[in-house]
């Protein structure tokens, strides 16, 4: 089984300043990663906030979750991750996505492409990426992307590129992953653009379990070489487990043992939680875990436990 890992996802902090300590906390309690989503609303642009972070560090890793493929074409971003790379002396973990979230590309005027167009689109440019990592001239014929005689400059300092991270809740982006990714994320359905009842309802135990038969079936031999990885949209330490899925099936209406069950959330005293993660480790392959800003110092010592184990 592979060693847990923990990273938290941040957005944006008061200042430079204080962004700059919070990745150095971050990396003293233990994690894993920096990682930070890629939306249009009010957050720091997350290559220029990433490079920060890196210098400000010395062992935390740092990376997107996820960048939108829409926003930027392959080559561009390649080249921008390269070097990113190289700065940070391999630290990086480059999260690529097709984009879901419709109040983005409202703003921006991107135009929102049906799913299927989409994933079409992330495939090509994960061919793209890791060609212009590996090689130094690519050219490459797609559907969407043409590149003639393309230079793979600078060099990433990884051989062959930093490691590459897919998550999705659609079988055909998780099928991809199990097939192109070093870290697969297994996340609800967004097809409806936005976080709402469909959504919701696709954070149950039996459709992460779905999920994660996909990502085996597709990844084959490559299987022992992924990690699973989840985000947690619900978090607490201390109070009893019961008590707190209790409290959540009150307001939206699912039985307090779907929502302890769930990938999604991690809750309860610390022993319990400890013994959440070794179970779902043990029985879905999860081993790579996502938290948010305020659950850094309330996780830490479930991380101090576990981390690297």
């Amino acid at each position: 089984m592979r060693p847990f890992r923990f990273a938290v996802q941040l957005e944006k902090a008061s200042g430079l300043a204080a962004w700059r300590e919070t990745a150095r906390r971050v990396e003293d309690l233990g994690y894993s990663t920096l990682y930070m989503p890629d939306h249009l609303d009010d957050q720091y642009g997350p290559l220029v906030a990433l490079t920060v972070a890196a210098e400000a560090t010395t062992r935390l890793k740092v990376g997107s979750l996820v960048f939108d493929n829409d926003y930027r074409h392959p080559v561009l971003l390649a080249k921008e991750c390269a070097t990113l790379d190289l700065a940070s002396e391999g630290r990086l973990e480059v999260g690529l996505g097709a984009g879901w979230m419709k109040s983005d590309y409202d703003e921006s005027g991107i135009a929102y492409d049906r799913p299927a167009v989409r994933v079409a689109r992330l495939e090509e440019a994960v061919s793209v990426m890791r060609a212009l990592w590996s090689e130094e001239r690519v050219s490459f014929e797609g559907e969407h992307y043409r590149l003639a005689d393309a230079h793979g400059l600078p060099r990433p300092h990884r051989p062959g590129g930093p490691p590459l991270v897919i998550g999705g809740g659609s079988r055909r982006v998780l099928e991809l992953a199990a097939r192109s990714a070093d870290v697969v994320g297994i996340n609800p359905s967004l097809r409806s653009g936005n976080v709402g009842p469909e959504t919701i309802a696709t954070t149950t135990a039996a459709h992460y379990a779905e999920r994660v038969g996909w990502v085996r079936q597709a990844a084959g031999e490559r299987l022992d070489s992924i990690e699973l990885q989840s985000l947690v949209f619900l978090a607490e330490v201390g109070r009893p487990q019961k008590v707190v899925a209790e409290e959540v099936s009150a307001v939206v209406g699912y039985p307090p043992e779907e929502i302890a069950a769930s990938p999604i959330g991690l809750f309860g005293t610390e022993d319990e939680i400890v013994e959440t993660l070794l179970s779902r480790r043990e029985e879905s392959g999860f081993s790579y875990w996502v938290l948010h800003e305020a659950e850094i110092e309330p996780f830490a010592p479930v991380v101090a436990r576990l981390a690297g184990s």
